[in-house]
């Protein structure tokens, strides 16, 4: 703490601080839809998100019930690259890459350090992606 010139007192700085950044999670493969229904409500529900101020979204897609990739998780994730190309979304982050030792997430992490404590974060889960608003 900065002294204030008087013998014994130590001015404390007024820092404010943000609040905690929950990332909202969204289950786009409940109810088992196509990807042309799964589609446009990732849209509208990215785009409540975003007038409900929260910052990330941690889309749950699903990674195909046979483990070797499904055609929501395909086709989703090309739909998140064409809005983070627009400018849409601000970044996506593949749930295989949801993780420190990731650049992208380690630069997200130092500004919200609250999101290591997902419960996705280092697990390899290619039924996720994380969407930044």
């Amino acid at each position: 703490m900065p002294y204030d010139g008087k013998l014994g007192h130590w001015r404390t700085l007024n820092i404010m601080s943000r609040k905690p950044a929950p990332i909202k999670v969204i289950n786009l493969e409940e109810g088992m839809p196509r990807v042309e229904e799964a589609r446009l409500r990732m849209q509208h529900e990215l785009h409540v998100a975003r007038e409900q101020s929260y910052k990330a979204v941690k889309l749950v897609h699903g990674y195909g019930s046979s483990g070797t990739g499904g055609v929501l998780r395909v086709e989703l994730q090309k739909e998140l690259q064409r809005l983070a190309h627009i400018g849409t979304v601000k970044a996506i982050i593949a749930g295989e890459n949801w993780r420190i030792s990731d650049e992208a997430t380690w630069e997200l992490l130092k500004r919200f350090p609250e999101w290591k404590q997902d419960s996705d974060m280092g697990r390899n889960n290619k039924g996720i992606s994380i969407v930044i608003l």
